[in-house]
């Protein structure tokens, strides 16, 4: 108990919330998610969310013994991380499409929604690059944090579109493009000192 609250902090719980909020991009995905509905029926928001929720946390807890097996560094994962980021970042701030494939299926809640659109590759990166930074209880409320905004989200996606636009949505995009971009090269930066200190 005394080890929680020691390592308790709002400021990483921030932080690693605004992370994982600009990488998940649930509020950008909505065009792909609306499209996903008109493919393949009625989005299942609970069985994506759990679904999403399990993937990151089994991450966080078992990424590093992941690493261990094949001898790469945290450091050395989150400079990696931190280039996965930065193509992210240009993804939304220039409209490219790198990480993401088409939707479809019946299993769409899951396939591709919960994986790999919430917890993708971005996703499972950005998890152990916090690590390298930020205690993993923090981290964890983070997660739950952004998986109750991708539930909200996923429940309110039609009211969602209608009150922000497509003009709203690509702002939105454009913006957390940025933060992201800013917090990927930070990650770099961090990062490599560490490993050639």
């Amino acid at each position: 108990m005394g080890t929680f609250f020691s390592e308790f902090r709002w400021i990483e719980i921030f932080k690693a919330t605004m992370v994982l909020f600009a990488v998940v991009d649930i509020v950008g995905s909505i065009p792909i998610i609306i499209k996903l509905k008109e493919q393949a029926g009625e989005i299942h928001a609970l069985r994506a969310s759990v679904v999403s929720l399990v993937i990151m946390v089994l991450f966080l807890i078992l990424g590093e013994s992941i690493l261990g097996l094949f001898g790469v560094e945290v450091e050395a994962f989150a400079v990696a991380g931190s280039l996965i980021l930065f193509a992210m970042s240009l993804e939304m701030i220039m409209g490219l499409h790198l990480f993401r494939d088409e939707v479809s299926g019946k299993t769409a809640s899951v396939v591709p929604l919960a994986f790999p659109i919430i917890a993708g590759a971005g996703s499972m990166t950005s998890i152990i690059s916090l690590r390298a930074e930020y205690s993993q209880i923090n981290i964890l409320i983070a997660i739950f944090i952004n998986i109750l905004i991708v539930f909200l989200v996923l429940k309110l996606t039609k009211v969602i579109e209608k009150l922000l636009g497509e003009g709203g949505i690509a702002i939105l995009k454009k913006v957390f493009g940025i933060i992201l971009l800013a917090i990927a090269i930070k990650l770099f930066t961090t990062n490599v000192k560490v490993l050639f200190g």
